[in-house]
């Protein structure tokens, strides 16, 4: 046997995590951002701002899949073209941790729309256009909580 009898009694102590779910958030790097070789900078911008990577995952959503994600947007005109935008090329998927984590991500990505973003936003900086703004950030603990376990399950979130 490679291990003692008592390891999982030895280890488990020095892997105990703090629940920090209320100080995390979600966040996804979209199509554009991800094809235009931006997601190291991005990622970089994050992590310089305090927040820590609890999950990391590069993926691509069918259609299906993203109608479920932005499933809250069903009724409204611009679902369509959403779905088939978000399924159009590789996404990086992230939990984020931080102390007020959802707030402090909405101020760094900055505004909806590039246009009225602020200077040094990641939005400012790698997005195209109000469709193709290069990240999606939760909006509460509450959809950061959903949107995390949309792509994550427990044991891969660190």
């Amino acid at each position: 046997m490679i291990f003692g009898a008592n390891f999982a009694a030895e280890t488990s102590k020095s892997f105990i995590f703090t629940d920090m779910a209320t100080n995390r958030t979600f966040t996804m790097i979209k199509p554009d951002a991800y094809l235009a070789g931006n997601s190291g900078a991005i990622t970089k911008m994050i992590e310089e701002a305090g927040f820590r990577l609890v999950a990391v995952k590069l993926t691509k959503l069918s259609a299906e899949r993203a109608g479920q994600f932005y499933e809250v947007h069903r009724e409204r005109s611009f679902y369509g073209e959403l779905c088939a935008y978000m399924s159009s090329g590789p996404v990086v998927a992230m939990i984020l941790e931080k102390d007020n984590a959802v707030a402090d991500f909405r101020t760094l990505i900055g505004a909806t729309n590039p246009a009225n973003a602020e200077p040094g936003t990641i939005r400012k900086l790698f997005a195209k256009s109000i469709e193709a703004n290069a990240v999606h950030g939760s909006d509460s603990d509450e959809n950061a909580a959903i949107e995390g376990s949309f792509f994550f399950s427990g044991t891969e979130q660190f």
